[in-house]
């Protein structure tokens, strides 16, 4: 709490009771341990305060491994959770954002060869309708489809991404750590001084000002450094995303967007009260760069009507050249971020406003189009009204090729690349949609025309389409691509658990276990995987000679490898006694 509540005078402690009472909560919350060495402390002389320099080891306590350790401790929550999403199409389209973002970060030396050994840089998924981003300890970052779904470009997007990179490149969140523990210690020194003079002059009052003085100043204190790193990971994300080849003017685009979402609900008073500075004093610091760069502003284009049956007024597109792919990303997230019927009927109810025909020729109107009967035949499908997401796929189609047969104006010019991009999703979706109404021979009749492009997306539904087919050339295709991929790409839960879906098609109990164990183990469920491994144990033992002695072999291995993880986990959860635990970061929440 920020401030303290004076006691009524009857039940008012002495000044020296309060101040042990305080000496003894410092000592408790190991604030001295962490801010002072013992050279400062015997000199009684407070280390001094200094912004440490871009990329510098912020503190000894919370070194690199300290905050891999606590990232994976958080990240074992957070895929458990039902809001973690693995939708393996929208991931695809996010990595080609992300990816580009972590390769310049590499190339400019902001990601050493210490980072790039402790840190995954993982970039994930939560079912969050809210516009948000996070950055977490030890190198991951989450985004909420919310800000997906808000987004006009894939160069906005990218901006918030550079953003909460740069925080976990700078080590922000070990600098934040570090800064509290100082500015902690000298409220606290602050108190302690004031309940002193307090004890001297007997005035009870005098400590009760003390303690709110010296809360109010570690609060202050906090903000203010806040405040300069979110300043410096507007610099250095903007420096990243130019660098990765992404428009410099999507990051004030992003700005503006933003500020009018605020805009009614924020009066942008009280700016010293902020941890993120005002988002006007961004927009204008992020369109000086871009001026400074010599690459044009984007300006807001007026509002646009909506088309759909609610009537409500669409978000301002930025005069930024989109790309249908993003735009379908929109549509996706708009679809996922929201599983009640109620929000998908909304979408699916696109479909009967005005017709695409009636729409320009090419340009932003045209892929909007496109985009929003794809969300609307995707909520149909999640209703199960397979009929009527069928007759919305082909008007997507039909809008799609009108745009590949038309010159298509400027400024918004769609590449060959993007426009077979965006085909393709649209048969991903016809070839979903004939599997989930029970049609799995039109499901690979539809996907036969689909070139495979080696991403996880195609993969996984090439997967599916062989499990509900059930035709063995094509589980085994499926098993030995499968089985590549998640040796390179071990944390694909879902990839591990169709791997063993497909060993069990085949008669391959034994890997479809170690499969199925895999799969627990890349969600951080220890004991679940530990339990299919015993399983996998007890079945080899019964199949005796008959069995596949390589693979029984490799579950005993992983059986001992992931019990002892999980002691070594247990014994980081219940640290032997006089050993202080890790403290608790303050990471950015907010682009």
């Amino acid at each position: 709490m920020p401030f303290a509540t004076p006691a009524p005078k009857s039940a008012r402690l002495t000044a020296a009771t309060r101040l042990a009472v305080l000496l003894a909560a410092v000592l408790a919350c190991g604030s001295f341990a962490l801010a002072q060495g013992a050279a400062s402390t015997s000199a009684g002389v407070a280390p001094p305060l200094r912004l440490p320099s871009l990329g510098e080891s912020a503190s000894d306590e919370f070194n690199l491994s300290a905050e891999k350790r606590l990232g994976e401790q958080i990240m074992r929550d957070i895929r458990r959770d039902p809001d973690y999403l693995d939708d393996p199409r929208l991931q695809d389209e996010l990595l080609l954002i992300w990816q580009p973002l972590v390769a310049a970060a590499r190339a400019r030396g902001d990601i050493g060869s210490d980072t790039e050994r402790l840190f995954p840089y993982e970039a994930f998924l939560v079912r969050d309708r809210s516009v948000n981003a996070f950055a977490l300890p030890g190198g991951y970052v989450g985004i909420h489809l919310g800000l997906i779904a808000m987004t006009a470009s894939r160069d906005e997007l990218a901006s918030v991404l550079a953003h909460e990179l740069s925080h976990i490149t700078q080590r922000h969140i070990a600098r934040s750590i570090a800064a509290s523990s100082r500015s902690s210690t000298l409220g606290m020194a602050g108190m302690i001084l004031g309940l002193l003079a307090a004890s001297r002059s007997g005035n009870a009052d005098v400590a009760n000002a003390a303690i709110m003085g010296g809360q109010a100043a570690m609060v202050q204190a906090q903000l203010n450094f806040s405040r300069d790193m979110e300043r410096e990971a507007d610099r250095n994300g903007f420096a990243l995303m130019g660098q990765a080849g992404f428009a410099p003017a999507g990051m004030a685009a992003m700005f503006d967007r933003l500020d009018q979402a605020n805009r009614l609900n924020d009066n942008n008073g009280f700016p010293y009260l902020r941890s993120h500075p005002l988002t006007t004093e961004r927009i204008g610091e992020a369109r000086q760069r871009v001026g400074l760069a010599g690459a044009p502003i984007a300006p807001v284009a007026p509002v646009a009507p909506d088309t759909s049956p609610a009537g409500t007024a669409s978000r301002p597109a930025m005069l930024l050249p989109p790309t249908l792919g993003h735009a379908l990303m929109q549509a996706r997230a708009k679809v996922l971020m929201d599983n009640s019927v109620s929000a998908w009927r909304r979408l699916q109810e696109i479909d009967l406003g005005e017709a695409s025909e009636a729409l320009p020729v090419g340009g932003a109107a045209q892929a909007s189009s496109v985009a929003a009967l794809y969300g609307s035949a995707m909520a149909s499908m999640q209703l199960r009204d397979f009929g009527r997401a069928e007759r919305t796929l082909a008007r997507a189609d039909a809008s799609l090729q009108r745009l590949r047969g038309g010159a298509s104006p400027a400024p918004y010019p769609f590449s060959a690349t993007d426009l077979g991009r965006a085909g393709q999703q649209l048969t991903e979706l016809r070839v979903q949609l004939a599997l989930a109404g029970g049609e799995p021979a039109r499901a690979q009749q539809l996907l036969a025309a689909v070139t495979p492009d080696g991403s996880r997306s195609d993969l996984h539904l090439r997967a599916e389409v062989a499990l509900a087919a059930g035709q063995a050339a094509a589980l085994r295709e499926c098993s030995q691509s499968l089985q590549t991929w998640v040796t390179e790409h071990p944390r694909d839960s879902s990839g591990w658990l169709l791997l063993s879906r497909c060993a069990g098609r085949q008669g391959q109990p034994l890997r479809a276990l170690r499969a199925e164990a895999e799969s627990q183990a890349a969600l951080d469920n220890l004991a679940g995987a530990i339990d299919r491994l015993r399983a996998g144990q007890q079945l080899a033992r019964r199949s005796g000679a008959n069995g596949d002695f390589i693979e029984a072999s490799v579950i005993d291995s992983r059986l001992r490898a992931l019990q002892s993880q999980r002691r070594q986990l247990q014994d980081e959860a219940n640290p032997r006694r006089g050993s202080s635990p890790a403290p608790e970061p303050q990471w950015r929440s907010r682009s």
